[in-house]
């Protein structure tokens, strides 16, 4: 009787992350497509501005035109620090007061979510890519370029992004 080599079933790392990108790249086409206002309720948002930080949501009540919109209101983000919002892909930082900033949540490295604002500065957990929370650039490497600013708008006290 002659047996059949036996293959190895267990999925490789490489084959499970190409996985999960398509997956997120198929969700990122699918809410490209869809056209008009966003349907995630901005309450959806997840934030955290250290490592030990919960994950917080939107103002429930935010003045301005753009409040059901908006990311957090200004009280939310710390003089010298910013916040992470994970969903959206953006942080939103405050170097100086009344001084907003927002930045791509993305690492230029290799695309990981940054996790934390630390020392006036934006940290990747993956490979420890810093960047400056005045302008985004690169504090500290492997990131070989900076995080690409994002357009905000200030309506009354809500910070609403685009």
């Amino acid at each position: 009787m002659t047996q059949e080599p036996q293959r190895d079933t267990r999925a490789t790392r490489r084959g499970v992350l190409a996985g999960v990108g398509l997956v997120g790249l198929a969700g990122a086409v699918s809410a490209c497509s869809s056209g008009g206002s966003s349907s995630s309720p901005a309450g959806a948002a997840s934030a955290s501005t250290a490592p030990a930080a919960a994950p917080s949501s939107a103002p429930a009540s935010a003045n301005g035109a753009g409040a059901a919109n908006a990311l957090a209101t200004t009280s939310e983000i710390p003089v010298g620090g910013g916040k992470i919002f994970t969903e959206q892909k953006v942080v939103v930082t405050q170097p100086t007061s009344g001084d907003f900033k927002a930045f791509s949540a993305i690492c230029t490295h290799m695309g990981c979510i940054v996790s934390q604002i630390s020392n006036g500065t934006i940290d990747c957990p993956c490979h420890g890519s810093q960047y400056s929370i005045k302008d985004g650039a690169v504090v500290a490497g492997p990131a070989p370029s900076p995080l690409p600013a994002e357009p905000i708008k200030l309506s009354g006290t809500s910070i609403v992004l685009g």
